[in-house]
């Protein structure tokens, strides 16, 4: 699945095109200087999270849709939060840590020891396990939102970043390529 996240002005456009020619048109607001969803892709490429947000958007879903799944799944959000079925676990594993690693890089970054110990706090309030965050692993991922913030805000509306998704959930991710335009 090719994915192009568009700069707009009060909202950012997503496009994925799926392998199969399918094609899927989303909006979503702007919640920091980078977007969300493509601090996902870092994250869920990075820890090999398949079956998080990107993962479900490569099975079929809609941005919109994904919300309604994870709220019928038994986790609306961590106020709410019950313990969620099998199928939404890595989905909330990616939330819980995306939303550390935009804090993280909002703010002064804290050591490894306490970036896991505020990832496991955040995963338990939702009562899900904590992937496993080495040092290297998490300064893989600062380093490339780091970047991705840098390029993003240098960008004009119009600007893009795109990268590739394996269409098949249960394929490992590895290390894809994402580039800003």
């Amino acid at each position: 699945m090719d994915v192009t996240i568009t700069k707009g002005g009060d909202i950012d456009h997503v496009e994925t095109i799926r392998h199969d020619g399918s094609i899927m048109r989303s909006t979503f607001p702007k919640k920091g200087p980078i977007p969300h969803d493509a601090v996902h892709y870092i994250v869920e490429q990075e820890i090999g999270l398949n079956k998080g947000f990107w993962g479900m958007v490569a099975q079929g879903h809609s941005p919109e849709a994904i919300q309604d799944i994870a709220k019928a799944a038994g986790h609306a959000s961590a106020s709410r939060a019950e313990i969620p079925e099998a199928r939404i676990v890595e989905l909330i594993q990616a939330e819980r840590l995306v939303e550390c690693f935009e804090a993280d890089c909002w703010g002064a970054p804290a050591d490894g020891e306490t970036f896991r110990s505020v990832a496991q706090t955040a995963c338990s309030y939702s009562f899900v396990a904590t992937p496993e965050l080495s040092d290297a692993m998490i300064e893989r991922i600062r380093t490339r939102v780091s970047a991705l913030m840098h390029d993003w805000t240098q960008q004009q509306e119009g600007g893009k970043f795109q990268f590739s998704w394996p269409d098949y959930p249960d394929t490992i991710v590895g290390n894809l390529p994402a580039n800003i335009m």
